[in-house]
Order: structure tokens, then sequence, then C-alpha cells
């Protein structure tokens, strides 16, 4: 298993960030059943620079809490039986699929925590399933799809003992 953190925010999260990554990508991991060991990237920035990602990457010029990058499409979103079946979906050098990249806004985590009356921890571990579930093929763009996300993303915070 592969997670690479990247820190390039000037403001500081004053919480274990990278344990609580970790615990979330694998808790989501885990959840969905993946059978591979995998690789994802997670960077934390701040504000001005996901605003630039979020306007070169989505045309949308305003900063966000978080970017989800999958490298990969699932036909079924979760389910990886026919992944093997893309050659590029894994690392040739460690054989470790490739999930993605999640890009975290520090200004988002602390103003958000205060906003919904949580802390730090339960926004930045929140941010990262919800990330992860994207990067597995989830999305919330219609109504069913939107209420599948936030029942996997309250389970596995529920299991991991994160509440609100």
């Amino acid at each position: 298993m592969t997670i690479e953190i990247s820190y390039e925010s000037k403001m500081r999260l004053d919480i274990p960030y990278e344990d609580i990554i970790n615990r979330m990508v694998l808790a989501s991991l885990d959840f969905e059943n993946c059978p591979y060991e995998a690789e994802v990237s997670v960077t934390i920035v701040d504000d001005e620079e996901i605003r630039s990602i979020n306007s070169e990457y989505r045309g949308i010029d305003k900063s966000t809490d978080v970017l989800s990058f999958p490298f990969n499409e699932f036909t079924i979103s979760g389910h990886f039986d026919d992944i093997e079946e893309n050659i590029d979906a894994f690392n040739p050098e460690t054989g470790e699929l490739l999930l993605g990249d999640i890009i975290l806004s520090t200004e988002h985590i602390v103003e958000q925590a205060k906003e919904y009356g949580h802390s730090e921890t339960r926004e930045l571990a929140f941010l990262v399933v919800h990330s992860m579930l994207h990067l597995m093929g989830y999305d919330h763009m219609n109504e069913e799809d939107r209420i599948i996300m936030e029942e996997k993303q309250r389970k596995i915070l529920e299991l991991e003992g994160i509440s609100r």
C-alpha cells in the first residue's frame, strides 16, 4: 500500500493529519473490499492553490474543500471485477492499483469544522473518505447516487469511531 502525502499549505493543521489520512484511506478500501494493494496521492494545499487547480482542471474559478482525480473508470462503482482488464490501472513497478489523487484545502478543513460544529479531525476524515469513494467510482450527481455515497461515508466514519 502506498499513500503519498504532501503538505504544501502555509497554514498548519494542529491534528495528526498523516495518521488520519492513512487510516481513512485504508478504512475506505477495506469497506469497499478492494482486493488489491493500492496507490493514492494526497496533497494538502491552501485555498489559492486549490482554486487554481479547480480552475485549470474543472473550469470553476473558486476554491473548494477537496478535489478528486480518479485514475480509473469503474463500470460499477466500487466493483473491482473488471479493473484487471486495464493494464494501465496498475503501477508497473509495484503492481499496486493506481487509484488517483486527492487535493485538500487547509482553510476549508478549518472553516467547515467550525461551521458544522465538529472537530478538524472529523472534517479531514470525512473529506478523505468522500474523495476515496470518488476514486472508486462513486459520485453524487443525482439524488440516488448522492444517497448511496452519503450512506457509505456515514458507515465508514462510524466504523472508525468518528462522529460529529
